[in-house]
């Protein structure tokens, strides 16, 4: 749970004890647990608001996904999953599709100058 092992979280309930007391650690501790039920609440119905005015056409939506970690994982590595098949080995991917030139470019030798390329510019 957040990266907190016991002693982080005995320092925590210490320190509680020591800021609120006894008396009013109960009573602050309900009223953490309804701040964030209420907060959980908000979300979800934001959400869902999001999800209804989207309408029919986006109901597999996921605010998650915007973010830009998911987005990238999402849409690039999903060619990888694709190229995978059933028995857990690459499927075979033919070379022309691999490969972004139609020919090999010839190395230049020393003080060659490149071709011009008018369509390039």
């Amino acid at each position: 749970m957040f990266g907190l092992g016991w002693p982080e979280i005995a320092a925590l309930v210490v320190i509680a004890l020591l800021v609120f007391g006894p008396e009013k650690l109960p009573q602050a501790a309900a009223q953490a647990g309804r701040t964030l039920r209420n907060l959980r609440r908000m979300a979800n119905n934001a959400k869902e608001d999001l999800q209804t005015g989207l309408g029919p056409e986006f109901a597999d939506f996921d605010p998650a996904d915007l973010n830009p970690k998911n987005f990238v994982r999402k849409h690039l590595t999903a060619d990888l999953e694709d190229d995978w098949n059933a028995s857990g080995t690459a499927a075979a991917v033919p070379v022309a599709a691999t490969s972004y030139a139609a020919e090999p470019a010839a190395e230049l030798g020393y003080g060659e100058i490149p071709p011009y390329d008018p369509e390039a510019t």
